[in-house]
């Protein structure tokens, strides 16, 4: 069996790592390649990066911070938020990324999906999904989850890994900020329906969500900020609350 891994997710505003619910009342919390290298050196398995930056210079910072974060990390990372061409894509792979993750332009164009796949491998590309549930039905959201769109979760989530997609990282915007949890009934059926890896995101509050997640099989990967940017929760302390929970991980 394949460890479960362990990732922080930082998003980045302008060269700084920012906080905020939707992208909004956003507060400066740290410098993303500390961050990240505090991280690693805690024992996370992998981190992603998002881009949350509204301008042609913002975003060339942010590829500027890829590669610093390149230089600095021993730990695969992950880039996106606002890929929406296979030129910048290759600009952030070329930068020193170790994967791409695209979300609303796969929704516009999924043959972006089949030409990352085709031009550098599944496994430089994540799909990421968000998704909220409507009358008993999860719909998938797009522009931080203020535009629903006419797909439904799981034919979806096949319908990119049929497209070449070699990750999933699965957001409830239903639990997105609650720290009550993940969307374990949810996260349990995707992960059942496909065959590449899932990322789990949305609603970790305390040891006792990760281990929940892993527990039930629901996720490959758990990915969370808010509750380690503000220390909350401790990497390390985390890995061996799992581990003595007869959990697969990586200390």
């Amino acid at each position: 069996m394949l460890a479960k891994r362990i990732i922080p997710c930082l998003d980045v505003k302008d060269g700084k790592t920012v906080k905020g619910v939707n992208f909004l009342g956003l507060k400066e919390v740290g410098n993303p390649v500390e961050m990240g290298v505090r991280y690693a050196l805690e024992g996370a398995d992998e981190l992603v990066y998002l881009d949350v930056s509204a301008t042609i210079e913002g975003r060339e910072t942010f590829l500027r911070m890829v590669s610093s974060v390149a230089k600095n990390l021993n730990i695969p990372f992950t880039v996106g938020g606002g890929i929406s061409s296979m030129e910048g894509a290759s600009a952030l792979l070329m930068a020193g990324a170790d994967k791409v993750s695209v979300n609303s332009a796969a929704v516009k164009d999924p043959a972006l999906v089949y030409n990352l796949a085709k031009r550098y491998g599944s496994q430089f590309v994540v799909v990421a999904i968000d998704a909220r549930l409507k009358d008993g039905k999860w719909v998938v959201v797009t522009h931080s989850g203020n535009r629903e769109t006419d797909l439904e979760l799981f034919t979806w989530a096949k319908e990119v890994e049929d497209l070449g997609a070699g990750e999933i990282l699965f957001t409830s915007m239903d639990h997105d900020g609650t720290k009550q949890g993940y969307a374990c009934d949810a996260l349990k059926r995707l992960s059942e329906s496909i065959s590449i890896p899932l990322i789990a995101s949305g609603g970790a509050g305390k040891r006792e969500h990760f281990k929940e997640l892993f527990v039930n099989n629901c996720a490959e990967g758990a990915l969370a900020s808010s509750v380690f940017h503000y220390g909350e929760i401790n990497i390390s302390d985390l890995k061996k609350f799992l581990k003595s929970n007869n959990i697969e991980i990586r200390l």
